[in-house]
């Protein structure tokens, strides 16, 4: 590579990182305008050399003015010039200066001109009692250069302050007194030594001469004022070289009191049993004391017309704004004596209030029952289960009772209602309806004024037993589950003992056997009568017929009955005594089958 500007071969050394040459690309990192200059590239061989020339341009910000210089030094200005910096091949697009006050705020540097690129000096405007320094900086297109070193100190002249403080204005926290408040001058406006303010005070309307004060800080209170009139005030800054121009004259009121009237003329228009609307008249301006705010309406429940039960007086108020001389009073309840009172308030607080208004609201609807509940089903009939409202808003009349059938169809059934005249009756049953069908059931108690919301259940009717209601039916307390295990308890026993009394044989002393057996050897048994057994039923059990059977197998003879049994009477008898008779014939059946047969069992007489 070949730098012109040498005229000589310069190898680039290694250990510049920031030139990087790649095959046929060079690149320079963190360029610098020491690398402006003309480049060469070139090729050679044995036998010839090829190269190529380019120029490169290094574009930079400007470099700081210098030779800053103050002339043409007057109390309040003072022309600044400078010499511009080298631009770096990019136009310059302006100059910046910028001021610092060595007395106020050292170090704080703030813009106080632009000048254009063409000019070297500007005339600048000052303000008195500070001391200036400054300093320039110059902007192109690549940027803002590093400012100037900054010039020596000009201090301008005192004089007196050319502006008043500023946002004057009146707090009032007493009712004779007011407090005047004001932004105090910035240090830079204070134009010389020994500010302080004049505040001056009069009553408006009035010719008199004005009342003043001077202080240093930035508030007055003055005392003894009445209450919330208007005065005249303003305030003019001071210091040793004299005020500032004549400031303006603001009006502002003394403190406020509370209004020392009530709104006179209150009435009350009745508009249902919960909405009442309330109107009075203004107060004087006079009674005011203050700016008006507003009326503070408040009522409060007296009494309930139902009971005659007299509740603790919780207070309940709405606002409206001061222009206005009525407004609406909501969410009273119906059936009930009230108070009411208006008050007109500002922002010292309420002033007294109006002679009460007593009113009553006119009964409304009750509130929803709060239950509704099924006791039981019949397949058409049901009865029903309700709670007395605790809000009725008046004197309850009765209840209205609907229902509808709502099976699963598209169609749902006509809607019946019956009519409960009896206001304290607590049940209903509804007869008359389908079997196997749900129904939906509403409720509402009554007043004078009409039914209220309605509770509602649902339920279905069955084809035979009793069937209870979906919510709360009998077959889901425990009461009636044990009163069914009872019963099914009792049956079983009472099954037992029949099973048991069915079994039982016929009762025969061992005498009685032994006479019967000898006398059974002894003795034919052909053309005797035989009596008719019989126990204390009708029907002779089949148990007891086994049960003599075995016992006469088990004697010594061996005869049995089952060899008497196809005749059809006889007789036995021993040694004349008298056993007993068993006569009549009764169809058996047998313990295997169903196969019947007569059992004939002979007694002599």
């Amino acid at each position: 590579m070949t730098d012109t500007k040498h005229s000589r071969m310069k190898a680039i050394p290694r250990p510049l990182r920031r030139i990087i040459i790649e095959k046929d690309t060079l690149t320079i990192l963190s360029v610098i305008p020491e690398d402006q200059g003309d480049y060469s590239c070139v090729v050679q061989t044995s036998l010839d050399s090829v190269s190529a020339t380019f120029h490169l341009t290094v574009l930079d910000v400007p470099n700081p003015p210098e030779n800053l210089y103050l002339m043409e030094k007057h109390n309040q200005s003072v022309r600044l010039s400078w010499e511009a910096g080298k631009s770096h091949h990019s136009p310059m697009k302006e100059f910046i200066v910028e001021y610092e006050d060595e007395r106020w705020r050292p170090e704080e540097w703030h813009e106080i001109a632009r000048v254009p690129p063409n000019e070297s000096s500007v005339l600048l405007s000052l303000v008195p009692y500070l001391q200036y320094r400054f300093r320039v900086s110059a902007v192109n297109d690549v940027g803002r250069s590093q400012p100037s070193e900054a010039s020596e100190i000009y201090e301008t002249a005192p004089a007196a302050p050319d502006r008043n403080p500023a946002n004057v204005r009146v707090e009032a926290d007493d009712p004779n007194e007011m407090t005047i408040r004001w932004e105090p001058l910035k240090p830079e406006e204070h134009n010389g030594p020994g500010v302080v303010y004049r505040v001056s005070w009069r009553l408006r309307g009035q010719e008199s001469d004005w009342k003043e004060e001077t202080v240093k800080r930035h508030s007055f209170t003055v005392k003894g004022t009445p209450t919330y009139v208007p005065y005249d005030i303003k305030v003019q800054a001071e210091n040793h070289f004299g005020s500032a121009p004549a400031p303006k004259i603001f009006m502002a009121y003394s403190g406020e009191n509370t209004p020392d009237g009530a709104p006179p003329n209150v009435t009350v228009e009745i508009l249902n049993s919960t909405l009442i609307k309330a109107g009075w008249s203004k107060i004087r301006q006079d009674q005011v004391r203050g700016h008006l705010e507003g009326y503070k309406v408040s009522w409060w429940k007296i009494r309930s017309l139902l009971d005659g039960k007299r509740d603790h007086p919780e207070r309940h108020f709405l606002t409206f704004p001061g222009d206005k001389d009525s407004g609406m009073i909501p969410g009273l309840d119906p059936f009930s004596e009230y108070h009411l009172s208006v008050a007109a308030f500002n922002s010292r607080g309420d002033g007294p209030q109006s002679v009460k208004k007593t009113f009553q609201t006119p009964q409304g609807v009750p509130e929803q029952p709060p239950f509704l509940k099924i006791l039981s089903f019949d397949k058409d009939s049901v009865t029903l289960s309700w709670g007395i409202p605790e809000k009725p808003n008046g004197i309850l009349t009765g209840y209205l009772l609907q229902y509808q059938a709502i099976n699963d169809t598209k169609e749902i059934g006509r809607l019946k209602g019956v009519n409960v005249t009896n206001p304290s009756a607590e049940t209903w049953k509804i007869r008359g309806l389908d079997p196997s069908t749900r129904y939906k059931f509403y409720l509402s108690a009554c007043t004078a004024l009409g039914c209220g919301r309605s509770a509602t259940e649902e339920g279905l009717t069955v084809t035979q037993a009793v069937y209870v209601g979906v919510s709360e039916g009998v077959s889901t307390q425990g009461w009636f589950i044990g009163l069914m295990c009872a019963i099914a308890l009792l049956t079983l026993v009472l099954l037992a003992a029949c099973f048991v009394h069915r079994n039982k044989g016929g009762k025969y002393s061992v005498k009685e056997k032994e006479d019967l057996h000898s006398d059974l050897e002894a003795h034919s048994v052909r053309d005797e009568h035989f009596g008719e057994y019989s126990d204390s039923d009708e029907k002779p059990l089949k148990s007891s017929l086994r049960s003599l059977s075995v016992d006469l197998k088990c004697s010594d003879s061996v005869d049995s009955l089952g060899d008497y049994g196809d005749s059809e009477h006889g007789q036995f008898n021993e040694d004349g005594s008298f056993i007993g008779a068993y006569t009549g014939l009764k169809d058996k059946e047998t313990v295997e089958g169903n196969r019947k047969s007569k059992l004939l069992y002979p007694i002599h007489a």
